[in-house]
């Protein structure tokens, strides 16, 4: 599955660089959630977003966020649209956005499973992902779930220092 692509257009431009609430240091671009934004007279500006989950609570600040900075920047009538078809997944996470998130010492996810068909239920756990810090690959897992259910919680044998990782979907 290939990230969406959008022609740059100020309006584009401005909705691209609205932050993630909930990692700021990443946009909404970075993040791979952005899929368009479009005008047309009879209805404005239109942003089109994907949410990294069907239930996640930071769609309603994104949404009201890129409103009240597209407002600022003079565009009028701006709607943003949700679009949960094809779904999101990590490999839409750019690689500014790995950049980003190894910088501020959370683990990106490495490339999502392929999958054709339902998602299976897996009960093993994933590998853990290199250390952000260090870059020893010698971590381990230390809960599944972290102050968000796309992120856990990680520790490094080497330096011993605890970290978050991006899990892949």
């Amino acid at each position: 599955m290939v990230a969406p692509t959008t022609k740059r257009t100020p309006a584009y431009d401005v909705a691209a660089a609205t932050p993630d609430p909930e990692i700021p240091t990443l946009t909404i671009e970075d993040l791979g959630i952005l899929r368009s934004v479009d005008y047309s007279p009879d209805q404005g500006t239109v942003v089109t977003v994907t949410p990294t989950y069907s239930g996640c609570p930071a769609m309603r600040e994104i949404a009201a966020d890129v409103q009240a900075r597209l407002s600022r920047a003079g565009f009028e009538r701006v709607t943003v649209a949700t679009q949960l078809a094809p779904p999101w997944t990590t490999d839409w996470i750019t690689a500014e956005g790995h950049r980003k998130l190894t910088a501020v010492g959370i683990a990106p996810p490495s490339p999502a499973p392929r999958r054709a068909g339902p998602v299976p239920l897996t009960l093993s756990r994933p590998p853990s992902p290199g250390c952000p810090r260090c870059g020893s690959p010698d971590t381990r897992l230390t809960a599944q779930f972290s102050a968000t259910a796309c992120k856990s919680l990680h520790r490094c044998n080497a330096c011993g220092e605890p970290f978050e990782g991006v899990k892949a979907l």
